[in-house]
């Protein structure tokens, strides 16, 4: 069964969709099959991917009718990595779905249906706390929050924990954080070191792998392609490629320890 992570911060700007995609595309290098569900109504995570203007939205039709979401699912040109398209008429979902009986749980029986099919599931999450979000967390096993390297890093993510917390104990007591992903970071500046260690002190398990700033990152999605196939060598790819490798270490850990696995 597969384990699905939802990415999370409901501020915008701080790497989000670069982490989902990025981190797809690592993944699936590492012979992972993965899916990647754009629950962003400005479908980023899609024209990262190389896919554009998708008819209908898959995401859409399966929240708001029920309709299956293996049809819809797209393999994209980066090894291993199949996406989940959207369009922005997503943004509509959240009225839509306001009266619906049990409407925090469309997108986790969604994903019911296709999780055998997959090793990993990234929901790329909007920067808000509304209706998608909660659906995310409600359908996740983990949360990976990517939290930019700046001032105002701590500004927010009370109010994140806070409605995780509502989540565990309202809706899936079995969510968990994985770890914060810190991004943008700029190893020139005392503050991006300040927030870091400030951020690694509230939250112990943030991650050892750290994200620079870095123009690759930035102009791999104008090109419809993850940083590794855009310019593998670079700064960004290679500190990915780093995340990847410390969450697969941290599952496989887990999981040998336990002798479980995530799923029910």
């Amino acid at each position: 069964m597969s384990v699905v992570f939802a990415l999370a911060n409901q501020k915008g700007g701080v790497g989000k969709t670069t982490t989902t995609v990025s981190l797809a595309a690592a993944l699936g290098a590492r012979g992972r099959r993965v899916l990647v569900v754009d629950a962003d109504p400005q479908a980023n995570a899609s024209s990262a991917l190389g896919v554009h203007d998708s008819e209908g939205g898959a995401l859409y039709d399966a929240l708001v009718d029920e309709t299956p979401l293996l049809p819809s699912i797209v393999q994209t040109e980066t090894p291993n990595v199949s996406l989940v398209p959207t369009t922005p008429a997503l943004a509509g979902a959240e009225v839509e779905l306001v009266s619906v009986m049990a409407r925090e749980f469309r997108m986790k029986r969604a994903l019911e249906l296709v999780r055998e099919q997959f090793d990993v599931i990234l929901i790329d999450c909007p920067p808000s706390l509304g209706l998608l979000t909660v659906n995310a967390l409600a359908a996740a096993d983990e949360v990976i929050i990517p939290v930019q390297s700046e001032y105002f890093a701590l500004e927010g993510l009370s109010h994140l924990s806070h409605t995780i917390e509502l989540v565990q104990r309202n809706l899936n007591p079995n969510l968990r954080l994985r770890g914060v992903v810190l991004t943008m970071f700029d190893v020139r500046t005392n503050l991006s070191k300040d927030v870091e260690a400030e951020v690694r002190r509230h939250f112990g398990n943030t991650f050892r792998a750290v994200i620079p700033r870095s123009i690759r990152l930035s102009e791999a999605p104008s090109h419809g392609l993850p940083v590794q196939r855009y310019d593998p060598t670079s700064a960004g790819a290679i500190a990915y490629d780093q995340l990847a490798e410390e969450l697969l270490a941290n599952e496989e850990r887990e999981v040998s320890v336990t002798g479980g696995t995530h799923g029910s």
